[in-house]
């Protein structure tokens, strides 16, 4: 049985979130064989979810959110911590991340590890933070991290060396590229962009099963989307 946790994240000042909830697929790819990038980018293609990066991350980042399209996220190696719903308060980011300078509420998961498997909706902020092995930030793939410019992206998949803490990223065939929204500024305002954005026909992993998506993603309320 898998292993789902949602998480209901409110509006903030400065990040949308979503009227949808964030799903956690804990340990959901046990084994080494299904952590392949090239397997698990089959599942995600037969599901109508495109594979577009793996990036090895430094020990932090700055907090984010992709304002009109949906986010599968994969561990492939390493652990982490994952911040989600709140903003950065300040640009240095050691403040932001172990100084206390973010936003109040949210959620952390701590000891996020390869195998789990994040469903983040268009608004919802995330911030991935103490990855380790400790490693430089690097773009894995071949491209800009916007898809895999190869004439057979699975072969250019295998070839991919995991070090430190790796997460590969998908996002629904069709949909509007991704974005690198911080909150505040340009992105004040549009909240309710994000919370319409359609939910995809199948889940990445999960397909049509009622325990992904298709069945914990709800006509939204936006009524009941205030700060």
């Amino acid at each position: 049985m898998v292993q789902v946790q949602k998480y209901h994240l409110p509006p903030t000042r400065l990040i949308p979130n979503s009227p949808q909830p964030l799903l956690h697929y804990k340990g959901l790819l046990s084994e080494p064989s299904q952590r392949r990038p090239e397997n698990i980018h089959d599942t995600l293609d037969s599901n109508g979810w495109e594979t577009q990066w793996i990036f090895r991350y430094s020990p932090t980042q700055q907090s984010h959110f992709h304002s009109r399209v949906h986010e599968a996220m994969v561990i492939l190696s390493g652990t982490a911590t994952i911040r989600f719903g709140v903003a950065d308060t300040d640009v240095d980011l050691d403040k932001s991340t172990w100084g206390g300078a973010c936003e109040a509420g949210g959620v952390e998961i701590t000891a996020a590890a390869a195998g789990d498997v994040f469903i983040i909706p268009a608004g919802v902020a995330h911030k991935t933070y103490d990855a380790s092995p400790a490693a430089a930030i690097g773009l894995l793939t071949p491209g800009e991290g916007r898809g895999i410019p190869a004439p057979d992206v699975r072969e250019a998949l295998a070839r991919v060396r995991l070090d430190g803490f790796t997460m590969m990223g998908a996002y629904p065939k069709g949909g509007s590229g991704w974005d690198f929204a911080v909150g505040g500024g340009d992105d004040a305002g549009g909240f309710e962009a994000s919370w319409n954005v359609p939910r995809p026909e199948k889940d990445p992993f999960l397909g049509d099963s009622p325990e992904g998506i298709v069945g914990q993603w709800k006509e939204p309320v936006l009524s009941e989307m205030t700060p």
